[in-house]
Protein backbone atom coordinates (compact mmCIF):
# COMPACT_ATOMS: atom_id res chain seq x y z
CA UNK A 1 0.00 0.00 0.00
CA UNK A 2 1.75 3.16 -1.40
CA UNK A 3 -1.02 5.30 -2.58
CA UNK A 4 -2.12 7.60 0.04
CA UNK A 5 -4.62 10.74 -0.68
CA UNK A 6 -6.04 13.26 0.92
CA UNK A 7 -9.07 14.43 1.12
CA UNK A 8 -10.82 17.80 1.87
CA UNK A 9 -13.51 17.09 4.07
CA UNK A 10 -15.00 17.97 7.15
CA UNK A 11 -15.33 15.77 9.95
CA UNK A 12 -19.27 15.29 10.29
CA UNK A 13 -20.47 16.35 7.32
CA UNK A 14 -22.42 15.18 4.82
CA UNK A 15 -19.63 14.50 2.33
CA UNK A 16 -17.75 12.55 4.78
CA UNK A 17 -20.50 10.35 6.46
CA UNK A 18 -20.76 9.53 2.47
CA UNK A 19 -17.12 9.16 1.99
CA UNK A 20 -16.91 7.06 4.96
CA UNK A 21 -19.33 4.59 3.38
CA UNK A 22 -17.72 4.00 0.67
CA UNK A 23 -14.05 3.31 2.34
CA UNK A 24 -12.84 0.73 4.75
CA UNK A 25 -12.43 2.58 7.98
CA UNK A 26 -9.91 2.70 10.79
CA UNK A 27 -12.65 3.46 13.49
CA UNK A 28 -14.47 0.08 12.14
CA UNK A 29 -11.06 -1.84 12.21
CA UNK A 30 -11.48 -3.46 15.42
CA UNK A 31 -15.28 -4.37 14.44
CA UNK A 32 -14.25 -6.16 11.88
CA UNK A 33 -11.66 -7.95 13.08
CA UNK A 34 -13.95 -9.08 16.25
CA UNK A 35 -12.33 -7.06 19.01
CA UNK A 36 -14.53 -4.25 19.16
CA UNK A 37 -17.25 -4.51 22.44
CA UNK A 38 -19.45 -1.86 20.58
CA UNK A 39 -20.24 -2.89 17.18
CA UNK A 40 -20.56 -6.35 16.26
CA UNK A 41 -19.11 -7.70 12.89
CA UNK A 42 -22.19 -8.86 11.69
CA UNK A 43 -23.92 -5.14 12.37
CA UNK A 44 -21.05 -3.65 10.42
CA UNK A 45 -21.80 -5.74 7.78
CA UNK A 46 -25.33 -4.64 7.68
CA UNK A 47 -24.58 -1.34 7.37
CA UNK A 48 -22.20 -1.31 4.43
CA UNK A 49 -24.47 -3.66 2.94
CA UNK A 50 -27.40 -1.34 3.07
CA UNK A 51 -25.62 1.76 1.60
CA UNK A 52 -28.02 4.11 3.27
CA UNK A 53 -25.66 7.43 4.29
CA UNK A 54 -28.23 9.27 6.91
CA UNK A 55 -28.77 5.52 8.78
CA UNK A 56 -25.43 5.19 8.31
CA UNK A 57 -24.34 8.45 9.87
CA UNK A 58 -26.64 7.75 12.61
CA UNK A 59 -24.77 4.00 13.31
CA UNK A 60 -21.60 5.95 13.52
CA UNK A 61 -22.47 8.66 15.52
CA UNK A 62 -24.02 6.26 17.87
CA UNK A 63 -21.24 3.32 17.57
CA UNK A 64 -17.92 4.76 16.20
CA UNK A 65 -17.99 8.51 17.77
CA UNK A 66 -17.43 8.22 21.57
CA UNK A 67 -18.86 11.79 22.20
CA UNK A 68 -15.39 13.28 22.83
CA UNK A 69 -15.20 15.75 20.01
CA UNK A 70 -15.60 18.64 22.56
CA UNK A 71 -12.89 17.24 25.11
CA UNK A 72 -10.95 16.92 22.14
CA UNK A 73 -10.77 20.52 21.02
CA UNK A 74 -10.01 21.43 25.10
CA UNK A 75 -7.10 18.55 24.81
CA UNK A 76 -5.69 19.57 21.20
CA UNK A 77 -3.51 22.96 22.98
CA UNK A 78 -1.94 20.18 25.62
CA UNK A 79 -1.02 17.80 23.26
CA UNK A 80 0.35 19.78 20.92
CA UNK A 81 2.89 21.05 23.47
CA UNK A 82 3.84 17.50 24.08
CA UNK A 83 4.17 17.24 20.39
CA UNK A 84 6.17 20.45 20.08
CA UNK A 85 4.56 20.97 16.80
CA UNK A 86 0.57 21.89 15.66
CA UNK A 87 -1.90 19.76 14.53
CA UNK A 88 -4.86 19.75 12.28
CA UNK A 89 -6.98 17.19 11.38
CA UNK A 90 -7.15 15.50 8.16
CA UNK A 91 -8.84 12.33 6.27
CA UNK A 92 -6.79 10.14 3.83
CA UNK A 93 -7.56 6.67 1.99
CA UNK A 94 -5.29 4.40 0.50
CA UNK A 95 -7.32 2.15 -2.03
CA UNK A 96 -10.02 0.89 0.21
CA UNK A 97 -8.65 1.76 3.55
CA UNK A 98 -9.48 4.99 4.79
CA UNK A 99 -8.82 7.14 8.39
CA UNK A 100 -9.67 9.98 9.80
CA UNK A 101 -7.17 11.46 12.30
CA UNK A 102 -8.04 14.11 14.86
CA UNK A 103 -4.29 15.79 14.08
CA UNK A 104 -1.25 15.16 12.05
CA UNK A 105 1.74 17.80 12.18
CA UNK A 106 3.04 19.36 9.39
CA UNK A 107 5.73 17.11 8.05
CA UNK A 108 2.94 14.59 8.12
CA UNK A 109 5.44 12.45 10.50
CA UNK A 110 3.51 12.62 13.56
CA UNK A 111 -0.16 12.04 13.90
CA UNK A 112 -2.81 11.82 17.17
CA UNK A 113 -5.67 9.86 18.28
CA UNK A 114 -7.55 11.22 21.23
CA UNK A 115 -10.72 8.92 23.00
CA UNK A 116 -12.92 10.30 25.98
CA UNK A 117 -11.95 9.87 29.07
CA UNK A 118 -13.12 6.95 30.71
CA UNK A 119 -11.07 4.61 33.74
CA UNK A 120 -10.14 1.70 32.15
CA UNK A 121 -8.25 3.13 29.13
CA UNK A 122 -6.90 6.00 31.35
CA UNK A 123 -5.47 3.30 33.52
CA UNK A 124 -3.56 1.18 30.68
CA UNK A 125 -2.21 4.16 28.81
CA UNK A 126 -0.95 4.99 31.96
CA UNK A 127 1.06 1.66 31.76
CA UNK A 128 1.43 2.14 28.50
CA UNK A 129 -0.60 -0.83 26.95
CA UNK A 130 -3.19 -0.02 24.12
CA UNK A 131 -5.96 -2.46 24.50
CA UNK A 132 -6.52 -4.54 21.89
CA UNK A 133 -9.66 -3.05 20.63
CA UNK A 134 -7.80 0.68 20.28
CA UNK A 135 -5.09 -1.10 17.92
CA UNK A 136 -6.53 -1.88 14.77
CA UNK A 137 -7.52 1.38 14.43
CA UNK A 138 -4.24 2.99 15.98
CA UNK A 139 -2.30 0.36 13.52
CA UNK A 140 -4.63 1.61 10.42
CA UNK A 141 -4.22 5.35 11.09
CA UNK A 142 -0.26 4.53 10.71
CA UNK A 143 -0.82 2.43 7.87
CA UNK A 144 -2.76 4.59 5.72
CA UNK A 145 -1.42 7.66 6.95
CA UNK A 146 2.22 6.65 6.24
CA UNK A 147 2.99 8.73 9.42
CA UNK A 148 6.14 6.95 11.66
CA UNK A 149 4.21 7.33 14.97
CA UNK A 150 1.09 7.94 16.86
CA UNK A 151 0.00 9.80 19.70
CA UNK A 152 -2.97 8.23 21.70
CA UNK A 153 -4.69 9.98 23.98
CA UNK A 154 -7.72 9.37 26.88
CA UNK A 155 -8.59 12.71 28.31
CA UNK A 156 -11.28 14.83 29.58
CA UNK A 157 -9.84 17.90 28.40
CA UNK A 158 -7.51 18.58 31.45
CA UNK A 159 -3.82 18.15 32.30
CA UNK A 160 -5.14 16.18 34.93
CA UNK A 161 -7.04 13.80 33.83
CA UNK A 162 -5.06 13.19 30.20
CA UNK A 163 -3.02 9.90 29.48
CA UNK A 164 -0.95 9.28 26.10
CA UNK A 165 1.13 6.88 24.89
CA UNK A 166 3.29 6.16 21.95
CA UNK A 167 2.17 3.87 18.77
CA UNK A 168 4.75 3.04 16.11
CA UNK A 169 4.30 1.19 12.82
CA UNK A 170 3.47 -2.97 13.29
CA UNK A 171 4.29 -4.76 10.23
CA UNK A 172 2.57 -7.58 11.36
CA UNK A 173 -0.38 -5.93 12.44
CA UNK A 174 -0.56 -4.45 8.65
CA UNK A 175 -1.00 -7.81 6.84
CA UNK A 176 -3.57 -8.59 9.81
CA UNK A 177 -5.87 -5.56 9.27
CA UNK A 178 -5.36 -6.23 5.32
CA UNK A 179 -5.89 -9.62 5.46
CA UNK A 180 -9.34 -8.37 7.62
CA UNK A 181 -10.70 -6.48 4.99
CA UNK A 182 -9.62 -8.73 2.46
CA UNK A 183 -12.44 -11.39 3.66
CA UNK A 184 -14.65 -8.69 5.05
CA UNK A 185 -14.75 -7.63 1.30
CA UNK A 186 -15.59 -11.75 0.52
CA UNK A 187 -18.15 -11.82 3.21
CA UNK A 188 -19.92 -8.60 2.43
CA UNK A 189 -20.25 -9.97 -1.65
CA UNK A 190 -21.94 -12.33 -0.57
CA UNK A 191 -24.23 -11.10 2.05
CA UNK A 192 -27.92 -11.02 2.71
CA UNK A 193 -29.47 -8.55 4.51
CA UNK A 194 -31.52 -10.54 7.56
CA UNK A 195 -34.79 -8.53 9.22
CA UNK A 196 -33.43 -6.07 12.31
CA UNK A 197 -33.88 -8.27 15.11
CA UNK A 198 -36.04 -6.96 17.67
CA UNK A 199 -35.49 -8.92 21.09
CA UNK A 200 -38.32 -11.03 21.58
CA UNK A 201 -40.93 -10.77 24.57
CA UNK A 202 -42.70 -13.80 25.19
CA UNK A 203 -46.25 -14.41 25.36
CA UNK A 204 -48.09 -16.50 27.63
CA UNK A 205 -51.26 -18.90 26.89
CA UNK A 206 -54.88 -17.40 26.87
CA UNK A 207 -55.68 -16.72 30.96
CA UNK A 208 -57.84 -19.35 32.19
CA UNK A 209 -61.08 -18.17 34.06
CA UNK A 210 -60.92 -18.17 37.52
CA UNK A 211 -61.96 -21.15 39.32
CA UNK A 212 -65.03 -20.80 41.43
CA UNK A 213 -66.01 -23.83 44.22
CA UNK A 214 -68.62 -23.09 46.89
CA UNK A 215 -69.13 -26.45 49.21
CA UNK A 216 -71.73 -26.53 52.63
CA UNK A 217 -70.31 -30.37 53.00
CA UNK A 218 -70.95 -30.85 48.99
CA UNK A 219 -70.50 -29.37 46.05
CA UNK A 220 -73.29 -26.34 45.87
CA UNK A 221 -71.81 -24.57 42.58
CA UNK A 222 -68.81 -24.99 40.66
CA UNK A 223 -68.13 -24.22 37.11
CA UNK A 224 -65.20 -26.85 37.17
CA UNK A 225 -66.43 -28.43 33.93
CA UNK A 226 -66.78 -25.77 32.01
CA UNK A 227 -63.62 -23.94 33.46
CA UNK A 228 -61.89 -28.57 32.60
CA UNK A 229 -62.75 -28.21 29.27
CA UNK A 230 -61.87 -24.69 28.47
CA UNK A 231 -58.22 -25.27 30.07
CA UNK A 232 -57.25 -28.56 28.42
CA UNK A 233 -58.20 -26.95 25.32
CA UNK A 234 -55.72 -23.72 26.19
CA UNK A 235 -53.04 -26.66 26.86
CA UNK A 236 -53.60 -28.67 23.81
CA UNK A 237 -52.37 -25.47 21.82
CA UNK A 238 -49.36 -24.67 23.55
CA UNK A 239 -45.98 -24.29 20.48
CA UNK A 240 -44.30 -27.31 21.49
CA UNK A 241 -42.13 -26.58 17.95
CA UNK A 242 -39.19 -23.67 18.98
CA UNK A 243 -37.19 -22.50 16.32
CA UNK A 244 -36.96 -18.77 16.48
CA UNK A 245 -35.95 -16.47 19.42
CA UNK A 246 -40.11 -15.51 19.38
CA UNK A 247 -40.52 -19.08 20.32
CA UNK A 248 -37.95 -19.90 23.03
CA UNK A 249 -39.53 -16.63 24.66
CA UNK A 250 -42.83 -17.83 24.52
CA UNK A 251 -41.81 -21.33 26.16
CA UNK A 252 -40.05 -19.53 28.72
CA UNK A 253 -43.03 -17.35 29.31
CA UNK A 254 -45.11 -20.31 29.52
CA UNK A 255 -43.02 -22.26 31.97
CA UNK A 256 -44.00 -19.77 34.32
CA UNK A 257 -47.80 -19.48 33.34
CA UNK A 258 -48.11 -23.44 33.50
CA UNK A 259 -46.27 -22.91 37.23
CA UNK A 260 -48.84 -20.26 37.95
CA UNK A 261 -51.54 -22.49 36.88
CA UNK A 262 -50.21 -25.47 39.16
CA UNK A 263 -49.92 -23.17 42.41
CA UNK A 264 -53.22 -21.71 41.57
CA UNK A 265 -55.16 -25.54 40.81
CA UNK A 266 -53.22 -26.16 43.93
CA UNK A 267 -54.77 -23.29 46.09
CA UNK A 268 -58.12 -24.17 45.04
CA UNK A 269 -57.92 -27.51 45.78
CA UNK A 270 -56.67 -26.64 49.58
CA UNK A 271 -59.67 -24.21 49.96
CA UNK A 272 -62.35 -26.73 49.25
CA UNK A 273 -60.46 -29.44 51.01
CA UNK A 274 -61.27 -26.60 54.05
CA UNK A 275 -65.08 -26.72 53.63
CA UNK A 276 -65.31 -30.41 53.16
CA UNK A 277 -63.11 -34.07 53.28
CA UNK A 278 -64.84 -36.13 50.42
CA UNK A 279 -65.33 -34.16 46.93
CA UNK A 280 -63.84 -36.86 44.57
CA UNK A 281 -65.16 -35.44 41.62
CA UNK A 282 -64.24 -31.84 42.09
CA UNK A 283 -60.72 -33.08 43.39
CA UNK A 284 -60.49 -35.88 40.50
CA UNK A 285 -61.11 -32.65 37.87
CA UNK A 286 -58.33 -30.32 39.86
CA UNK A 287 -55.99 -32.92 39.58
CA UNK A 288 -56.58 -33.55 36.13
CA UNK A 289 -56.11 -30.17 34.93
CA UNK A 290 -53.05 -29.90 37.22
CA UNK A 291 -50.97 -32.95 35.86
CA UNK A 292 -51.51 -31.34 32.76
CA UNK A 293 -49.95 -28.19 33.03
CA UNK A 294 -47.13 -30.12 34.79
CA UNK A 295 -46.51 -32.67 32.31
CA UNK A 296 -46.78 -29.36 29.55
CA UNK A 297 -43.77 -27.43 31.57
CA UNK A 298 -41.95 -30.31 32.21
CA UNK A 299 -41.88 -30.50 28.57
CA UNK A 300 -42.04 -27.32 27.48
CA UNK A 301 -38.18 -27.24 29.80
CA UNK A 302 -36.84 -30.16 27.83
CA UNK A 303 -37.92 -29.07 24.18
CA UNK A 304 -36.36 -25.50 25.29
CA UNK A 305 -33.17 -27.34 26.13
CA UNK A 306 -33.29 -30.10 23.19
CA UNK A 307 -33.95 -27.26 20.50
CA UNK A 308 -31.37 -25.13 21.52
CA UNK A 309 -28.60 -27.90 21.20
CA UNK A 310 -30.12 -28.62 18.09
CA UNK A 311 -29.77 -25.21 17.08
CA UNK A 312 -26.11 -24.45 18.54
CA UNK A 313 -24.86 -28.36 17.37
CA UNK A 314 -25.94 -27.61 13.74
CA UNK A 315 -24.70 -24.25 13.72
CA UNK A 316 -21.13 -25.36 15.11
CA UNK A 317 -21.55 -28.31 12.52
CA UNK A 318 -21.96 -25.34 9.40
CA UNK A 319 -19.21 -23.05 10.38
CA UNK A 320 -16.66 -26.02 10.99
CA UNK A 321 -17.69 -27.24 7.67
CA UNK A 322 -17.25 -23.94 5.72
CA UNK A 323 -14.24 -23.40 7.11
CA UNK A 324 -12.96 -26.88 5.95
CA UNK A 325 -14.30 -26.44 2.44
CA UNK A 326 -12.11 -22.78 2.89
CA UNK A 327 -8.91 -24.77 3.51
CA UNK A 328 -9.44 -27.31 1.02
CA UNK A 329 -9.75 -24.59 -1.79
CA UNK A 330 -6.36 -23.15 -0.66
CA UNK A 331 -4.89 -26.21 -0.58
CA UNK A 332 -6.22 -26.79 -4.46
CA UNK A 333 -4.45 -23.63 -5.04
CA UNK A 334 -1.16 -25.03 -3.54
CA UNK A 335 -1.42 -28.43 -5.15
CA UNK A 336 1.95 -30.24 -3.63
CA UNK A 337 1.65 -28.67 -0.07
CA UNK A 338 -0.90 -28.26 2.02
CA UNK A 339 -1.93 -25.88 5.01
CA UNK A 340 -1.29 -26.62 8.69
CA UNK A 341 -3.59 -24.68 10.26
CA UNK A 342 -6.18 -25.06 13.54
CA UNK A 343 -9.27 -25.35 13.61
CA UNK A 344 -11.30 -22.01 15.33
CA UNK A 345 -12.94 -22.99 18.55
CA UNK A 346 -16.40 -22.86 17.32
CA UNK A 347 -17.44 -24.42 20.75
CA UNK A 348 -15.81 -21.60 23.06
CA UNK A 349 -16.72 -18.97 20.78
CA UNK A 350 -20.33 -20.01 21.02
CA UNK A 351 -20.56 -20.21 24.78
CA UNK A 352 -22.94 -18.63 26.81
CA UNK A 353 -24.48 -16.80 23.99
CA UNK A 354 -28.15 -16.83 25.04
CA UNK A 355 -29.93 -15.97 21.51
CA UNK A 356 -29.68 -17.76 18.22
CA UNK A 357 -28.38 -13.96 16.70
CA UNK A 358 -25.52 -13.65 18.99
CA UNK A 359 -24.26 -17.26 18.63
CA UNK A 360 -24.63 -16.89 14.49
CA UNK A 361 -22.67 -13.96 15.10
CA UNK A 362 -20.17 -15.05 17.43
CA UNK A 363 -19.65 -18.24 15.32
CA UNK A 364 -19.47 -16.46 11.80
CA UNK A 365 -16.94 -13.62 13.83
CA UNK A 366 -14.81 -16.81 14.73
CA UNK A 367 -15.25 -18.20 11.27
CA UNK A 368 -14.08 -15.05 9.48
CA UNK A 369 -10.76 -14.58 11.54
CA UNK A 370 -9.95 -18.25 10.81
CA UNK A 371 -10.25 -17.57 6.91
CA UNK A 372 -8.26 -15.12 7.78
CA UNK A 373 -5.50 -17.17 9.24
CA UNK A 374 -5.66 -19.74 6.95
CA UNK A 375 -5.52 -16.50 3.98
CA UNK A 376 -2.02 -15.45 5.54
CA UNK A 377 -0.74 -19.01 5.89
CA UNK A 378 -1.55 -19.41 2.35
CA UNK A 379 -0.04 -16.50 1.35
CA UNK A 380 3.08 -17.51 3.05
CA UNK A 381 3.65 -21.22 1.31
CA UNK A 382 2.85 -19.54 -1.83
CA UNK A 383 5.74 -17.04 -1.50
CA UNK A 384 7.95 -19.74 -0.04
CA UNK A 385 6.91 -22.17 -2.99
CA UNK A 386 7.49 -19.02 -5.50
CA UNK A 387 11.17 -19.12 -4.03
CA UNK A 388 11.67 -23.02 -4.67
CA UNK A 389 10.17 -24.05 -7.35
CA UNK A 390 13.67 -23.05 -9.48
CA UNK A 391 15.41 -25.84 -7.69
CA UNK A 392 12.55 -28.28 -7.58
CA UNK A 393 13.65 -29.59 -11.03
CA UNK A 394 16.77 -30.53 -10.16
CA UNK A 395 16.62 -31.05 -6.71
CA UNK A 396 13.31 -32.10 -6.17
CA UNK A 397 14.28 -35.50 -4.92
CA UNK A 398 16.25 -34.07 -1.61
CA UNK A 399 12.74 -32.30 -0.23
CA UNK A 400 10.67 -35.52 -0.38
CA UNK A 401 9.84 -33.51 3.47
CA UNK A 402 8.63 -30.28 1.62
CA UNK A 403 5.42 -30.49 3.85
CA UNK A 404 7.07 -30.39 7.00
CA UNK A 405 10.22 -27.84 5.75
CA UNK A 406 7.94 -25.46 4.87
CA UNK A 407 5.88 -24.38 7.53
CA UNK A 408 9.25 -23.22 8.64
CA UNK A 409 9.89 -19.43 9.16
CA UNK A 410 10.64 -18.22 5.45
CA UNK A 411 14.43 -17.80 6.46
CA UNK A 412 14.95 -21.23 8.23
CA UNK A 413 13.07 -23.05 5.50
CA UNK A 414 15.48 -21.27 2.53
CA UNK A 415 18.38 -21.79 4.84
CA UNK A 416 17.48 -25.68 4.92
CA UNK A 417 17.05 -25.65 1.30
CA UNK A 418 20.13 -23.82 0.15
CA UNK A 419 22.00 -26.05 2.59
CA UNK A 420 20.94 -28.81 1.16
CA UNK A 421 22.24 -28.37 -2.49
CA UNK A 422 24.89 -26.91 -1.35
CA UNK A 423 25.72 -30.30 0.59
CA UNK A 424 24.40 -32.72 -1.94
CA UNK A 425 26.75 -30.66 -4.39
CA UNK A 426 29.65 -31.35 -2.04
CA UNK A 427 28.73 -34.88 -2.10
CA UNK A 428 28.46 -35.09 -5.55
CA UNK A 429 31.77 -33.18 -6.73
CA UNK A 430 33.23 -36.11 -4.22
CA UNK A 431 31.90 -38.74 -5.32
CA UNK A 432 32.68 -37.66 -9.02
CA UNK A 433 36.77 -37.57 -7.28
CA UNK A 434 36.78 -40.80 -6.58
CA UNK A 435 35.42 -42.10 -9.47
CA UNK A 436 37.82 -40.37 -11.61
CA UNK A 437 40.23 -41.60 -9.05
CA UNK A 438 39.29 -45.16 -9.34
CA UNK A 439 39.13 -45.10 -13.12
CA UNK A 440 42.65 -44.29 -13.18
CA UNK A 441 43.84 -47.21 -11.58
CA UNK A 442 41.16 -49.41 -13.66
CA UNK A 443 43.06 -47.88 -16.63
CA UNK A 444 46.80 -48.33 -15.20
CA UNK A 445 46.00 -51.90 -13.95
CA UNK A 446 44.26 -52.39 -18.01
CA UNK A 447 47.57 -51.54 -19.60
CA UNK A 448 49.12 -54.36 -17.31
CA UNK A 449 46.97 -56.76 -18.41
CA UNK A 450 47.93 -59.67 -20.62
CA UNK A 451 47.62 -59.04 -24.59
CA UNK A 452 45.23 -61.98 -24.22
CA UNK A 453 42.72 -60.78 -22.08
CA UNK A 454 42.67 -57.66 -24.05
CA UNK A 455 41.59 -59.71 -27.24
CA UNK A 456 38.39 -61.57 -25.17
CA UNK A 457 37.29 -57.59 -24.30
CA UNK A 458 37.83 -56.95 -27.74
CA UNK A 459 35.56 -60.18 -29.22
CA UNK A 460 33.25 -58.80 -26.49
CA UNK A 461 33.14 -55.42 -27.24
CA UNK A 462 32.18 -55.93 -31.00
CA UNK A 463 29.45 -58.40 -29.73
CA UNK A 464 27.97 -55.55 -27.77
CA UNK A 465 28.11 -58.24 -24.60
CA UNK A 466 30.89 -56.34 -22.44
CA UNK A 467 30.44 -58.29 -18.68
CA UNK A 468 30.30 -55.73 -16.46
CA UNK A 469 29.38 -56.70 -12.55
CA UNK A 470 26.67 -55.04 -10.92
CA UNK A 471 27.35 -54.29 -7.36
CA UNK A 472 23.97 -52.74 -6.73
CA UNK A 473 23.11 -52.81 -3.25
CA UNK A 474 19.44 -53.64 -3.32
CA UNK A 475 17.86 -51.34 -0.89
CA UNK A 476 19.72 -48.13 -2.57
CA UNK A 477 17.15 -45.71 -5.07
CA UNK A 478 18.38 -44.14 -8.47
CA UNK A 479 19.16 -40.91 -7.85
CA UNK A 480 22.06 -40.29 -10.82
CA UNK A 481 20.70 -38.45 -13.75
CA UNK A 482 22.33 -38.73 -17.34
CA UNK A 483 22.92 -35.27 -17.61
CA UNK A 484 24.89 -35.53 -13.97
CA UNK A 485 26.88 -38.68 -15.34
CA UNK A 486 27.45 -36.47 -18.78
CA UNK A 487 28.87 -33.58 -16.87
CA UNK A 488 31.25 -35.47 -15.08
CA UNK A 489 32.92 -37.31 -18.48
CA UNK A 490 32.79 -33.98 -20.39
CA UNK A 491 33.56 -33.49 -23.06
CA UNK A 492 32.38 -37.30 -23.59
CA UNK A 493 29.00 -37.70 -23.91
CA UNK A 494 26.50 -40.71 -23.11
CA UNK A 495 23.59 -41.89 -24.00
CA UNK A 496 21.10 -44.49 -22.55
CA UNK A 497 21.44 -46.11 -25.28
CA UNK A 498 25.21 -46.25 -25.41
CA UNK A 499 25.36 -46.88 -21.29
CA UNK A 500 23.04 -50.43 -22.35
CA UNK A 501 25.63 -51.34 -25.09
CA UNK A 502 28.01 -51.17 -22.35
CA UNK A 503 25.87 -53.54 -20.19
CA UNK A 504 24.87 -50.93 -17.74
CA UNK A 505 21.15 -50.65 -17.85
CA UNK A 506 19.07 -46.97 -16.32
CA UNK A 507 17.41 -48.20 -13.09
CA UNK A 508 14.31 -45.69 -13.40
CA UNK A 509 12.74 -42.78 -14.99
CA UNK A 510 11.58 -39.04 -14.06
CA UNK A 511 9.76 -38.02 -16.31
CA UNK A 512 11.94 -37.80 -19.57
CA UNK A 513 15.34 -38.03 -17.45
CA UNK A 514 16.84 -41.62 -16.77
CA UNK A 515 17.91 -42.85 -13.44
CA UNK A 516 20.95 -44.76 -12.24
CA UNK A 517 22.24 -45.71 -8.92
CA UNK A 518 25.11 -43.40 -8.16
CA UNK A 519 27.30 -46.90 -7.82
CA UNK A 520 26.91 -47.21 -11.37
CA UNK A 521 29.12 -44.34 -12.21
CA UNK A 522 32.52 -45.96 -11.41
CA UNK A 523 31.48 -49.31 -13.26
CA UNK A 524 30.32 -46.81 -16.15
CA UNK A 525 33.57 -45.32 -16.09
CA UNK A 526 35.58 -48.88 -15.72
CA UNK A 527 33.00 -49.73 -18.92
CA UNK A 528 34.69 -46.65 -21.13
CA UNK A 529 38.18 -47.39 -20.39
CA UNK A 530 38.00 -51.42 -21.34
CA UNK A 531 35.93 -50.22 -24.20
CA UNK A 532 38.85 -47.33 -25.07
CA UNK A 533 41.48 -49.81 -24.50
CA UNK A 534 39.87 -52.53 -26.69
CA UNK A 535 38.99 -49.98 -29.36
CA UNK A 536 42.76 -49.29 -29.22
CA UNK A 537 44.04 -53.22 -29.49
CA UNK A 538 41.55 -53.86 -32.91
CA UNK A 539 43.16 -50.59 -34.30
CA UNK A 540 46.34 -50.83 -33.41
Amino acid sequence: MTNRTMHTLTQGSDEWMAFRLTKFGASEAAAMLGLSTKVKRTELLHMKHTGNPREYSDWVQKNIFDYGHEVEALARPVVEEIIGDDLYPVTCSDGELSVSLDGMTMDEETVWEHKQYNEALFDSIINDVLPDEHMPQAQQGLMVSKAKRLLFTCSDGTREKMASMWVYPDEAYFERICAGWDQFAKDLAEYVAQPIEVKPIGRTPETLPALRIELTGQVVTSNLTDFKQHALAVLGNINRELKTDQDFADAAKTVTWCEDVESRLAAAKQHALSQTQTIDALFSTIDDISAEARAIRLELNKLVEKRKTEIKDAALVERRQKFTEHVATLDAELKIVRLEVAMPDFAAAAKNKRTVATLYDALDTALAAGKITADTAARDLRAKLDWYRPHDEAYGFLFRDLQQLIQKPVDDFKLIVTTRIEQHKLAEDHRAREAAEAAVQAAAQTEAAPVALAAIKTTAVVQGVLPIASTRPPNSAPTLRLGQINERLAPISLTADGLATLGIQHAATDKAAKLYYEEDFPRICNALVQHALAAMEVNA
